[in-house]
């Protein structure tokens, strides 16, 4: 999977930056700057809608416009001595309890016996890494963390699990194996990658991946299992794990981290809908999903890298 990840991640930057073409991506200026000028014009902007048609409305515009005034000064305090802090000491500890983090699950991988799921690994670290930072106010971290997004999540899974109740993703993969005996035995295997690849992106991308993933995985160890399909399994999990990954970046619902940057970006002024999301992920997708179904049909099809 790691080379077709490489290549797919080679021709994205070139891709994404076409569909960007009249966009600026850069600016010269730092981030904190940037940041300013944005929330400046966003308090603008929100004192413009407000047309004062009582006294409550006036006061509340006049608050807005010298909210503004203030923080253009505050901008022109920073153009003329702008100075990058970094708390390096900070960095060290989150990298080292990352790294912890990360050898954890590698070693909850091959090591069965610890008996601790990713969840409490994550847990863990974090709460480790609250220890280090030594955060006097808690309650400052616990204002920022993403509740709607988190709420959000937890209504997406309770509607993961009714679909799975009633049996609509087990639907779509019983249709997928009869698609797939349909073809020629001499066939089978190209075809059987092609389906479910695509299946997996296309549903991905309007589905959480993992109920599906947790719900395709038996249907394709069934299908392999068969003695009228005589299909390889690895080719097939190979070609679900591609689809399913690759697929979350068709719409804003296609993943966790879209949601998760969507509702970061909201908070600071950047927000942006679920259209607009689509109109550049879903051709993104769909150029990664066919790169990726090259790379399948060339090293298991072409050079017989069947494992």
């Amino acid at each position: 999977m790691f080379l077709g990840i490489c290549l797919v991640l080679l021709t994205s930057f070139p891709f994404l930056r076409l569909l960007y073409w009249n966009k600026k991506l850069y600016n010269k200026e730092s981030s904190e700057i940037v940041e300013l000028r944005h929330e400046i014009r966003v308090w603008r902007q929100t004192a413009q809608r407000i047309s004062p048609a009582s006294r409550e409305e006036t006061a509340v515009k006049c608050l807005l416009m010298q909210k503004v005034l203030n923080l253009e000064s505050v901008l022109r305090k920073q153009l003329k001595t702008f100075q990058r802090i970094t708390d390096r000491v900070l960095l060290v500890k989150c990298i080292s309890v990352l790294g912890v983090v990360i050898f954890m699950f590698f070693l909850n991988s091959f090591v069965p016996s610890i008996h601790l799921e990713l969840g409490w690994i994550a847990i863990f670290g974090a709460l480790w890494l609250l220890v280090l930072a030594d955060i006097q106010d808690f309650e400052i971290i616990l204002h920022r963390v993403e509740w709607a997004t988190l709420l959000f999540f937890a209504a997406l899974f309770v509607l993961m699990k009714a679909l799975a109740q009633l049996q609509l993703i087990d639907y779509i993969g019983v249709q997928t194996a009869l698609l797939i005996k349909a073809v020629p035995e001499e066939q089978r295997l190209a075809m059987a990658i092609i389906l479910v690849m695509w299946v997996s992106a296309l549903a991905s991308s309007l589905i959480d991946n993992i109920p599906f993933t947790a719900t395709m995985i038996p249907v394709l160890i069934n299908l392999s299992q068969d003695a009228d399909v005589n299909l390889p399994i690895k080719p097939l999990i190979f070609a679900l794990a591609m689809g399913a990954c690759l697929g979350g970046n068709g719409t804003l619902i296609g993943a966790s981290a879209n949601v998760v940057c969507a509702g970061i970006a909201e908070q600071h002024g950047y927000g942006f809908s679920f259209m607009e999301f689509f109109r550049l992920g879903f051709p993104m997708m769909l150029m990664t999903c066919t790169i990726g179904m090259c790379y399948l049909l060339a090293t298991i099809i072409g050079l017989g890298w069947t494992l």
